[in-house]
Formats: structure tokens, sequence, C-alpha cells
């Protein structure tokens, strides 16, 4: 069966449509993109049918997954400006269940191009209607900016998640994220809600990184993930080898606290059973 005619047999059978969740902060080099790619495949290593998209015009999230920019075809740039669908511009990763729309350089041009578009902020949200149902997750990569990729990316989603560094300024730009968030929900997307809040690179040998956890944990209560994503030099070094770290060295851990973070995830919306399994294949 094609993923259109999966996902027609679970829509026609009362399925409900995926969960879309923007990943996001404007800070860069926090984790974010490590975050999107390591968390589709924790997920998919659960047995969830997972899309990823990424819409960052650096497009690490496709590198990270293997893909050259030599190698893409259609792209998240093709998706927003509807010179294609979604079951074209997606295809099969490396990882079992795992789909990527691939990111071009073309997005960095995209809000010139669009500026004179009536509903330029919805046009990933109306690419993806109808068009989710054969997934369970759809994690979208957002650029390091709150430029209109990522409004297009709050406006399509159900939830943000935010990666947040163990480190002094960690709470710099929060702030102006939520403002972003509440603006989305007042003027676009009501049914946007917070993840929640992801602490990442952690060092268990730096005072400082427990200092800020403890800080971030204060302001934000349990909008934090319990779930601490580490530094490790694994999961530093499987995008240069074009997959994630929970193939690359599935016993890290890196890995381990993917895989956590995907089951505290699911467990938060659905409930999961709680034992761990090993790396996706």
């Amino acid at each position: 069966m094609s993923l259109r005619g999966e996902g027609e047999a679970r829509a026609n059978s009362g399925a409900r449509r995926a969960r879309i969740i923007a990943i996001a902060n404007q800070k860069g080099g926090v984790g974010k993109t490590t975050t999107a790619v390591n968390l589709a495949t924790a997920l998919a290593d659960r047995g969830r049918r997972v899309l990823l998209i990424d819409l960052d015009p650096q497009g690490n999230a496709s590198t990270g997954l293997g893909f050259a920019p030599a190698d893409r075809g259609k792209t998240s740039y093709d998706l927003l400006r509807g010179d294609a669908e979604l079951d074209t511009a997606m295809t099969a990763t490396i990882v079992l269940r795992l789909f990527l729309v691939t990111a071009s350089a073309d997005l960095a041009g995209i809000e010139l191009e669009i500026a004179q578009e009536d509903r330029r902020e919805s046009l990933l949200a109306r690419s993806l209607r109808g068009q989710t149902t054969g997934f369970d997750e759809v994690l979208i990569d957002c650029p390091p900016s709150l430029n209109l990729l990522t409004i297009n990316a709050l406006t399509a989603a159900d939830s943000v998640l935010v990666p947040l560094q163990c480190e002094y300024y960690a709470l710099e730009g929060m702030a102006q994220l939520m403002r972003t968030i509440e603006r989305v929900q007042q003027g676009l997307n009501p049914r946007l809600v917070l993840e929640g809040v992801l602490l990442t690179m952690y060092d268990q040998r730096n005072n400082l990184s427990e200092l800020v956890a403890d800080d971030v944990r204060r302001h934000l209560g349990d909008k934090v993930f319990k779930a601490v994503i580490p530094r490790n030099v694994r999961v530093s070094e499987a995008p240069s080898h074009g997959m994630p770290v929970l193939m690359y060295d599935p016993r890290c851990a890196g890995s381990d606290a993917y895989t956590d973070l995907a089951i505290e995830m699911l467990r938060r919306n659905s409930g999961v059973p709680r034992e761990r399994r090993g790396a996706a294949a």
C-alpha cells in the first residue's frame, strides 16, 4: 500500500491525524537539529511512523540522515511553493519508519518571494492539511531564527519543543520565543501549545550545567522534560557519517538520552510501556 493509500485507509477508519511538533529556538547551536534527527529516530524505533520536515535553509537535518545537497529532489521549498505535494516531496530514510522532506538553500530567499502572498504564514499548514494521516508524529526542524519559516512551522504545529542549552544565557531569548508562540496562538493557530523544554549539552562535570538546569526547572516547572541530553562526542560525530547517533552508536549516553526523551514524550501524551528498546534498524 502506498503511503497515501495507507493514510486514506487510516482516515476512513477514524484514525486520528498525526501530531505535528515544531522544534524551535531562535538561538543557534543549542542542539535543535540534533534533537530533530535523533528524536525522530527514537520515536521510529518505538514503532511510530514519523515524518521529519527539514525547514532550515542550512539543511543539516537532511545531511544528518545521509542526503547530500546533490541527492535531494523535491524539497520543503517546493512543498511551500505548491510545486510538490507531500507524497512526492518526502522520501524514505535509512531509519525504518522514518521519512524525510529534505531542505534546500532556496529556502533562504522564500520570505522575499512570498512577501505579497495572502496568508503566507499558513503555506506549510495548507500543504500538510489532510496529508499526514499515514504518520503518528510529524517533526519540523525550524531555522535558528523567528522568521517566516518558523512562523509557518508554528502555524502548522500542534506543539513546540524547545531545546535549551545548559549555559549561562540559557533563558535569554526564551521570553521572545514565548511571546512569538502567544502571538501565533492568538492570531494564527489557537491549538498551539508548548510541548516542553529540553535541556541539551549537559556536562555533569561542570557545576554550571547543574545550576542552569535547576534555574530552568525553577522557572518552567513540569514543562521541562526529565530527560536531559548530555554533551557526548558520539552525538557530535554521527552527522558526519550521515546517520543518527542511535544508529552510529546505539549504546552511547546520547542514544540513551534520546530514547528516554521519546519514551517520556509518548508517555506524557498517550502512555507507553516503561521498558526501553534498542536502536533503530
